[in-house]
């Protein structure tokens, strides 16, 4: 008689346990439907075909001509609310852009990472890899990311300007070669006289026209 109810008390404290760990997953599988990032990126309620490319999904035009006008059938991420021109809700459009592919864009249509370790004053100029990204109300075909052979092409903050002056006025003391960062050729110049002027007037050439720049191998701006 007393191993029935000792049976019942298991058999509820079995039933509980199993409703404790289906609520757990329950709760656990909220939490995973977290609204994604993009969305941020994503106005609410504006026109589908206006919406940046990152909140739509587009299916390849494989019977565009390269550089020419194209139309893609397009549709809204999850999460993500448009409308069209008599502001109904809709979630499949269409939309025109260039048939090319992202890296074949104009440069002014993505943003590349910088390089300040090569030297942009160097023969032959040297390269480095970025990674570049398209801007967000650019349409283009393939991945938005991509890498680039770019042109060492950045600035230390020295002014052309400044150099030409210091090497014209105080260039005898080295003051040009100081205000560049080369503390070597400065020192040979001070203590020279500037070569006896000789190298003074050179340098004077050699600045003005951009042969001698900045010691950390960046332009001048």
């Amino acid at each position: 008689k007393m191993a029935a109810p000792l049976g019942l008390r298991a058999l509820r404290r079995l039933c509980g346990a199993a409703l404790f760990v289906s609520q757990l997953y329950v709760l656990s599988g909220r939490e995973s439907t977290e609204i994604p990032a993009y969305v941020t990126k994503c106005p609410s309620n504006g026109l589908c075909s206006r919406l940046p490319p990152d909140c739509m999904i587009c299916n390849t035009n494989y019977s565009c001509v390269y550089g020419k006008p194209a139309t893609f059938d397009c549709r809204v991420k999850p999460h993500v609310h448009c409308v069209d021109q008599n502001n109904q809700e809709q979630e499949n459009f269409t939309v025109n852009m260039t048939c090319q592919f992202c890296w074949q864009l104009p440069t002014t249509d993505y943003v590349c990472t910088n390089s300040t370790s090569c030297m942009t004053v160097s023969c032959p100029r040297q390269r480095y890899n970025a990674s570049c990204t398209v801007r967000d109300h650019i349409h283009c075909l393939g991945n938005r990311v991509f890498p680039k052979m770019l042109y060492c092409n950045w600035t230390g903050g020295y002014k052309w300007s400044t150099a030409l002056a210091l090497s014209i006025t105080l260039g005898g003391f080295g003051a040009d070669r100081f205000y560049l960062g080369q503390w070597r050729e400065g020192l040979g110049k001070l203590f020279s006289f500037g070569g006896l002027g000789i190298w003074t007037l050179i340098d004077v050439l050699l600045i003005g026209v951009g042969y001698v720049g900045p010691a950390d191998g960046s332009l001048y701006i």
